[in-house]
């Protein structure tokens, strides 16, 4: 599960532009890790799709769910949401230090 959060830590701090720019790298990191197949990933993509929300966000936390259940789908979800927080956090205290 640790591997895992790793995983969803680095495709959530490299992935500037959307949740669409982060299926390319989640499918690169999971897959070919062997942690799902390449079918059912296409499943859990056209599943994001159609639920409500950013797709990245929900890829990630059905990933985490299929993998590790309730626990699984919190913590992916939270890592790939993590370095985004951490940055606009940081890029606000500049903001208010420097204005």
């Amino acid at each position: 599960m640790i591997q895992l959060m790793f995983i969803f830590f680095y495709i959530g701090l490299f992935t500037i532009g959307g949740g669409m720019v982060a299926i390319p790298l989640i499918q690169q990191q999971v897959v070919e890790r062997g942690l799902i197949t390449e079918a059912f990933f296409h499943q859990i993509i056209a599943i994001a799709e159609s639920t409500p929300g950013p797709i990245g966000v929900n890829v990630a936390t059905f990933v985490g769910y299929q993998l590790h259940g309730v626990l699984g789908a919190i913590l992916t979800t939270t890592s790939f949401i993590l370095p985004s927080f951490l940055i606009v956090s940081f890029l606000a205290k500049l903001i208010l230090k420097y204005r």
